[in-house]
């Protein structure tokens, strides 16, 4: 007892001795710390770039929520396993989904995640040693990044917390929900600030960063989402001038080979490759049907039991397609063969989707063929990029915008430069709720599997007469349905808050229409 009492007494005596002395130093210098980083301008494109990446997190599990829950895409029916990860995933698609569904949670977490590391930049950006222009550059990033991530919550999840600095404590990491206004007008204020810092792309292809353009079409699509048209046109207007434009064919706009092109206004960034820094994609895997081996799509021998089936389009999106669209066979192929008494497809082949019908004995199931590009390296390692935002998504706005204000002529205008890409005759019609009807059919093709139609189709108001009778349609194909499918009200326009983080955070509140 007394060695321990007296080994105590010299530990106690040597840590205040040392406290005197101030030999404990609680920021190491051969390490970096928050206290020792963000102190020059390559310390802060360090943290800028870092707040980009949980973009790539937020891909692979967006398309859930604002593809699947439309009329666009559904799943490969699995009934073979009823695990969780599969039930899940499904149930958004069917509309059965609830607060503790962990694929629509992920977008939430990961949005929060993005504007967490926002917030860093934002607020750490004032105190580091840099040019003005590289402070501005920095800032305008991050606020573009803050201002998307909100934009993509307040959309789906209706009033969230607002965190606007970095959270140091406790105090500071439970907020209550602010008002879908407070949300918008932040998300301005940051979009505008980032039209203001950013440059325009000096030449192409582009870094991959946000530039001027991206942060100009984020803040249209707000205004368009506030039904402001006089303030979208006038900035998606400006976008020419900044040297953007439409590819020549639209395949070229998701080419690997292409990327970060004249008709790229932002887009998430992957990088193939097997070797340290490397950030491959693995979109097409996901997308392609459950089978033991892809390799006569991909070249190679993978399998995706566990992974495909997902992001399948569905038969009322490929019927949409006017006859000799470009667009149809460039974005949309088809796997064909036969299942297997494991629910699995064994793949015979792949095929157009232009007039297709199955071989005898065989079933075909189509896949978003815009991101399959051969050859790549290794299984579930492509070269992908995920678009945002494309010059052709603008163009399409800007003749809403302008048909929403009587203004015919600029509309047709604009919405046949994109039509005449896709092989197709000149719109004529001129009156406005006919023509609105068919910019809304345009942008569904153009953007199909781009994760625009479910915001499409709440932001025009024609989410719940659309979504009732494509789920009456559904329930005559698809057999594996629960009973509940397609109940479709208007409180699902919103997703549910993640429950986890209700448990944790007493203040905030459920979106209406939910149990729990």
């Amino acid at each position: 007892m007394k060695k321990i009492y007296f080994l105590t007494t010299i530990i106690l005596l040597s840590t205040v001795i040392s406290c005197k002395k101030s030999f404990i130093d609680l920021h190491p210098q051969d390490s970096l710390s928050p206290e020792t980083f963000y102190q020059n301008e390559t310390q802060m494109r360090q943290a800028v770039v870092a707040a980009y990446v949980p973009l790539r997190d937020l891909a692979v599990n967006d398309y859930f929520t604002s593809e699947m829950r439309s009329d666009n895409t559904h799943y490969q029916p699995y009934p073979a396993n009823r695990g969780t990860a599969y039930v899940q995933r499904e149930n958004i698609s069917d509309w059965v989904d609830d607060a503790t569904d962990a694929y629509v949670n992920a977008v939430y977490f990961h949005c929060y995640n993005g504007i967490s590391r926002s917030n860093i930049v934002i607020g750490r950006g004032p105190g580091a040693t840099m040019s003005d222009a590289a402070r501005a550059d920095i800032d305008g990033q991050a606020k573009f990044l803050r201002a998307w991530n909100y934009f993509k919550l307040v959309r789906l999840f209706g009033e969230v917390p607002l965190y606007l600095k970095e959270v140091t404590k406790s105090d500071d990491a439970f907020l209550p929900r602010s008002t879908v206004d407070q949300v918008y007008a932040q998300i301005i204020a940051d979009a505008k600030d980032a039209v203001k810092e950013l440059l325009p792309p000096a030449k192409f292809p582009q870094s991959g960063q946000a530039t001027k353009g991206s942060a100009t079409m984020l803040l249209a699509e707000v205004y368009m989402t506030q039904k402001k048209y006089p303030e979208a046109e006038a900035l998606l207007t400006t976008l020419p001038a900044m040297g953007y434009g439409l590819n020549a064919n639209y395949a070229d706009a998701f080419s690997t080979t292409n990327k970060n092109s004249i008709e790229s206004l932002f887009e998430i960034q992957y990088l193939e490759g097997t070797a340290a820094g490397s950030q491959p994609s693995n979109f097409i895997y996901q997308f392609l049907p459950r089978t033991s081996t892809t390799v006569l799509i991909t070249g190679t021998v993978t399998n995706t039991s566990a992974t495909g089936g997902w992001n399948t389009p569905t038969q009322d999106l490929i019927d949409s397609y006017e006859p000799g669209d470009k667009r149809l066979d460039a974005s949309i192929a088809v796997a064909e063969g036969a299942y297997n008494s494991s629910d699995l497809l064994v793949i015979s082949a792949n095929k157009s989707i232009v007039g297709y019908s199955p071989a005898p004995g065989k079933v075909g199931v189509p896949y978003p063929k815009k991101y399959l590009h051969l050859p790549h390296v290794a299984p579930n390692n492509t070269n992908d990029n995920w678009p945002i935002y494309r010059y052709a998504d603008a163009l399409l706005l800007l003749a809403e915008a302008q048909n929403e204000q009587g203004k015919t002529g600029p509309a047709l205008a604009n919405l046949n430069l994109v039509r005449a890409r896709a092989g197709l005759a000149p719109t004529t019609e001129t009156n406005q709720t006919s023509l609105r009807a068919i910019i809304l059919h345009e942008r569904r093709v153009e953007l199909a599997f781009e994760n625009h139609r479910w915001n499409d189709l709440v932001r025009t108001g024609n989410a719940i007469p659309v979504m009732t009778a494509y789920g009456a349609k559904a329930k005559t194909i698809y057999s594996n349905l629960p009973a509940n499918a397609f109940d479709i009200e208007s409180y699902r326009l919103l997703f549910p808050i993640p429950q986890s983080e209700r448990g944790i955070n007493p203040d905030l509140t459920q979106n209406p229409g939910y149990a729990f």
